[in-house]
Formats: C-alpha cells, sequence, structure tokens
C-alpha cells in the first residue's frame, strides 16, 4: 500500500492523486456519435441491432418493453430475504428523500404592493439508467426511483442492459414492483442513452435521463448533451477516511477496501496524521485480503498503489484541508469527536460520521442517496436528490400601487443598459383604474 507523506508531495504527484483515473473517452465518444446517428435514423431497429452486437441478445421489437408479468415473475422468483432487505432500503431511503421536499408554492412581500415567490413542480419525464455489468444493482434503481417518485414525475421509465437470457435481473424487476415503477426497457449503453435521446417507436423520448454507467453511457451523454439532460456527473467511485490517533485500526482497515473494490481505476485513501494508525492498519489489510475473492483482491491492490493509499499529514487540521481540495465522492470521519470535524468538512459527496457507519451502509440502507459527484465535483455538484427531479418557477405579482411605487427604478435600469422597449414598458404604462 502506497504512502504517501503529503508535505514531501512534489507538486505532480499531488496532482495524480487530486485528479483520479481522468479516462480519456474520445473513442468512445465517435462511436457514440455513429450510433446515436443510426438510432435517430432507424430507431428500434438500430436499437435492437447494437443490442444484439454489444450485448450477445437477440430481441424484438416487442419484447424491448418489459411486461407487466415479467415483473411479477422476477418477484416471485427472487428469495423472500433479498426481498425484505430491498423492501427496508426502500422505506429509508423514501423517509430520507420525503424530508428534502420543499414548500409546492410561497410567496414574501418585497415591498409595498410587490409580491414574489417560487411554484416548484416535477419534470415532466425522467428516465432512469441502471448499470448492469457483471451483476445487478437494485441499490441504483431505489437510489434514482424513490426520488423521482416522491417528487412525483408524472413518466418514469427505467432503461437497463437485457441479461444472458434476454430478460431483466430478478433484483431490479423486484425492486421496481417494490417501489411501484412499471415502465422498464431491456437495453443499456450507448443504444440506451440515444434511444431516449431522440425516441423510437417502443422506447420514449425523454427529457432528462440519470444514472451511472460504463465509458459508452458517459460517452453518450457527453455526446447528446445538446439532446437530453444528462444530470449528475459521475465516474469511478472514490473515498477518504479521514482518521486520527483514535479511530479502531479494525475498522479502518475494513472501511477503506470498500470502494477500492470497485475496480482499478477507484480510488480509495485513509488521510491521517497520525503514522501509527498506518501501521496497524496494514497488516489487518493483509489479513483480511484473502477473504475475498481474487478479482476484488487485484482491484484492491491495484487501487492501493494507483489512486489510492495513504496520505499521511501532519496534524488534523492539514488531513481536513487536504479532503476538503480533494472533494471526495464518500468520506468517513473516524476522529475522537466526528462531530467537530463535520463543521470544517466544505466539499464532500457524503459525510459519514464515527465507528458503525461504513459507506456499506449509505450505499444501501441508511437512507441518504448513493448517487454522488465524483472526480472532485463534489465542490459544485451535490447528491442525487429530489430536486433533480423538479423545477422551480418564479412568481411575481405587482399591484397598481406597487407599480407605480417602482416603475422609476426600473425605467433608470432599463435606460441604463440601453433597452428602450423595456423602458417605455413601463413609463408609457397607463396607471388609470
Amino acid at each position: 500500500m502506497k504512502i504517501r507523506v503529503l508535505k514531501d508531495m512534489t507538486q505532480e504527484e499531488k496532482e495524480f492523486v487530486i485528479k483520479r483515473a481522468e479516462q480519456d473517452i474520445s473513442r468512445q465518444m465517435e462511436l457514440a456519435r455513429e450510433i446515436a446517428a443510426d438510432i435517430k435514423a432507424h430507431g428500434d431497429e438500430a436499437v435492437l441491432q447494437y443490442t444484439a452486437k454489444f450485448d450477445g441478445v437477440t430481441l424484438k421489437k416487442e419484447t424491448l418493453r418489459v411486461t407487466a408479468e415479467e415483473i411479477e415473475a422476477g418477484y416471485n422468483r427472487l428469495d423472500a430475504e433479498t426481498r425484505d432487505a430491498i423492501a427496508y432500503a426502500a422505506k429509508n431511503i423514501r423517509n430520507f428523500h420525503e424530508k428534502q421536499m420543499p414548500e409546492e408554492l410561497w410567496f414574501t412581500n418585497v415591498d409595498a404592493g410587490l409580491m414574489v415567490g417560487e411554484k416548484t413542480t416535477p419534470i415532466t419525464d425522467v428516465c432512469l439508467y441502471v448499470p448492469r455489468g457483471k451483476g445487478s444493482f437494485p441499490s441504483v434503481l431505489l437510489m434514482l426511483g424513490i426520488p423521482a417518485l416522491v417528487a412525483g414525475v408524472p413518466k418514469i421509465c427505467v432503461v437497463t442492459p437485457p441479461n444472458e437470457e434476454g430478460g431483466c435481473d430478478d433484483a431490479i424487476l423486484a425492486t421496481a414492483k417494490i417501489i411501484g415503477i412499471t415502465e422498464i426497457y431491456k437495453v443499456g449503453g450507448i443504444q440506451a442513452v440515444a434511444a431516449v435521446a431522440y425516441g423510437t417507436d417502443t422506447i420514449p423520448k425523454c427529457h432528462k435521463i440519470i444514472g451511472p454507467g460504463n465509458s459508452y453511457a458517459t460517452a453518450a451523454k457527453r455526446v447528446l448533451a445538446g439532446q437530453i439532460d444528462s444530470g449528475l456527473p459521475a465516474g469511478p467511485s472514490e473515498v477518504i477516511i479521514l482518521a486520527d490517533e483514535h479511530a479502531d485500526p479494525e475498522k479502518v482497515a475494513l472501511d477503506v477496501m470498500i470502494e477500492a473494490e470497485h475496480g482499478p481505476d477507484s480510488a480509495a485513501l485513509l488521510v491521517t496524521h497520525s503514522r501509527q494508525l498506518v501501521d496497524k492498519v496494514l497488516p489487518i489489510i493483509e489479513k483480511q485480503l484473502p477473504k475475498l475473492s481474487e478479482k476484488r483482491q487485484d482491484f484492491i491492490r491495484t487501487n492501493f498503489e494507483t489512486y489510492g493509499g495513504v496520505i499521511l499529514t501532519e496534524s488534523l487540521e492539514e488531513s481536513i484541508d487536504f479532503v476538503n481540495e480533494y472533494a471526495p465522492e464518500h468520506m468517513e470521519v473516524m476522529t475522537k469527536d466526528p462531530f467537530a470535524v463535520l463543521e470544517k468538512i466544505k466539499n464532500a459527496g457524503e459525510i459519514l460520521l464515527g465507528d458503525y457507519t461504513p459507506v456499506t451502509l449509505c450505499n444501501f440502507v441508511l437512507g441518504p442517496n448513493a448517487i454522488l459527484p465524483t472526480g472532485g465535483f463534489a465542490k459544485t455538484y451535490s447528491s442525487v436528490s429530489v430536486m433533480d427531479f423538479l423545477k422551480r418557477s418564479s412568481v411575481g405579482y405587482a399591484s397598481r400601487e406597487g407599480f407605480v411605487n417602482v416603475r422609476k427604478y426600473a425605467s433608470k435600469i432599463a435606460r441604463v443598459e440601453g433597452f428602450d422597449a423595456h423602458a417605455l414598458a413601463v413609463e408609457e404604462r397607463s396607471t388609470e383604474k
């Protein structure tokens, strides 16, 4: 596990860690342009061709959409314990997101006869992208579907790559039934993004697509950014464990491995000023690694020698400064007083406090949304929330008296900015009752 001493790092070394895995997806974007143009021209036919080519599955136009019977069958096939876990997670996630809902309409008086406010409404439709990869990700559907439902989006559809049999994974189907989503399409990658951006005979055109995907889906979102809102930017997973000398080495060792197992381009860092803690953590990691599959072990070992590892600072304050500069997707605070540290953290997708709040809990069951900004975007972006599915309209009202009182100010600014019609509209406006 690579140990970097912050004060001894060169600018180049520091930039390497801060930038993480900046993936060049220019080749994928070129392919995305070709496929998007084909799907725009040929619709379902092109979608089916690319699904056969990239997913190795032959579907028909009639089988692109998951039927109600398929959803019910998938729910029934899934074991009861997994269904219970999904239902429990759904309850907590719903409770959390219901607290986020703003007032539907509010007003305030800014001056005599002048009233302003905001009206909040759900977006008209959204496509939720649920990846598949080597496994099933019901947690992604929970984290996307529930805030969309809480926000009141009238039309919600899901795209997810088909499995080897040309169906959807049972955990996804069961999750859809549990939370109440009925429209699912068996399509992923570039062809999925292009299909909902343009619309086909079978797959509806949507105004927004949101959800994590591989480099091809990401490339398609970038290419089609002018056609569809692609939501939160998401890249390889990352975590910082911020710890001091009071942290439990066993828990630190377990938790620093969590995001590192996602892949070789993920980033898992232990940031601490305690060399003693580091010396205790390293052998524990070596003891725990053999309990994982060889693939996950390889991912973690690669991670710890590239974008991850240890950042050794000289003080807790320096550690906090590094965290704020890095702006991690996930972070855990394992210090003597985590709530005191919380006040000082400015940039992080999520902040988990104490010895018993590993990222695992938030990824699946705790309630806060686990789809978070990566790559330093936590400096300007937030986690997925009901706000991703809502829009605000400003509202204003001026009475006759209010207009009379304010017209001279509006006219003056309009004239200063050279907008004659703006000025004329208030200067020449009759105020006769």
